[in-house]
């Protein structure tokens, strides 16, 4: 059996409930130890308590990485193992649904825009160095299809994931040669509490069929751990959408197309 210091270290961010949950347990299934970060306490011990039964140590660091301060706790904590990190998988994010003229809240789109975009590239810079000093590692970053479209009614959430797709891409492109992979993970609908926490339970992506937490963080594991570029991953109709229409459509088709299941309440017509 190994000893915690011969097992290599990931981190996962986001990872008390859904996708995040699923890919601790798939490190830890694969022989690392965690670090695990989010800000419901109650969920990172039940993501701790996976990862332990998995024979795998937990280090768990409950941070706000909505904040600076957040995301400096979580990189110190990181640098206090004193162990190379070999894996992060950065997938804490939000999502708001609504009219964006008279719907939204802004504190809340201010928000989401600090999670999803700026932690990311605080987080990376301050992660991505020492993989690249080593000339090893592995990034995964958790997208969306939405950032391959308009969104309507989710109009600062797809240009969060849309920043990101474009972060992740220019990065990548920088550091092709260094032996540090960057995956891009993409899923449609997911059964999390996004919707609800997002708003959007009355419409039809809210309300419609979505991938199981599990299957969408396996195809985001094993692309990751292949050094893909991305992976679409979910339902076969969000890989249709993601890998075919998005990439033939132009922005105003896609953006109706969009609209008509994101918006307040169109779950509930006939």
């Amino acid at each position: 059996m190994s000893t915690p210091a011969s097992r290599p270290l990931a981190l996962v961010t986001g990872a008390s409930s859904g996708i995040g949950y699923e890919l601790a347990r798939l490190f830890a299934a694969d022989g690392h130890d965690l670090i695990i970060t989010a800000t419901t306490v109650e969920g990172l011990a039940r993501t701790a308590a996976a990862v332990t039964a998995a024979g795998a140590e937990a280090i768990v660091v409950a941070a706000d990485l909505t904040q600076y301060e957040g995301v400096e706790t979580l990189a110190a904590a990181i640098k206090e193992t004193g162990r190379p990190l070999e894996a992060a998988a950065l997938n804490a994010g939000v999502g708001l649904g609504g009219y964006f003229v008279g719907g939204t809240d802004l504190a809340e789109e201010l928000n989401m825009i600090q999670l999803n975009t700026v932690s990311q590239v605080h987080l990376t810079k301050r992660i991505l160095p020492d993989m690249v000093a080593r000339g090893a590692g592995k990034l995964l970053f958790t997208a969306s299809i939405s950032g391959t479209m308009p969104t309507p009614y989710e109009t600062v959430y797809g240009a969060t994931k849309a920043f990101l797709i474009s972060f992740a891409e220019a990065v990548k492109s920088e550091i092709k040669d260094s032996g540090v992979t960057i995956t891009l993970l993409m899923p449609g609908q997911v059964d999390t509490k996004f919707w609800h926490r997002a708003h959007m339970d009355t419409s039809k992506l809210g309300l419609g069929e979505k991938a199981a937490p599990t299957k969408v963080a396996s195809e985001g594991y094993e692309a990751m751990k292949a050094g893909k570029d991305r992976i679409v991953a979910g339902m076969t109709s969000s890989k249709f959408i993601g890998n075919v229409i998005n990439n033939l459509a132009p922005d105003t088709v896609k953006a109706d197309l969009h609209a008509k299941d994101a918006r307040p309440d169109s779950g509930l017509e006939k």
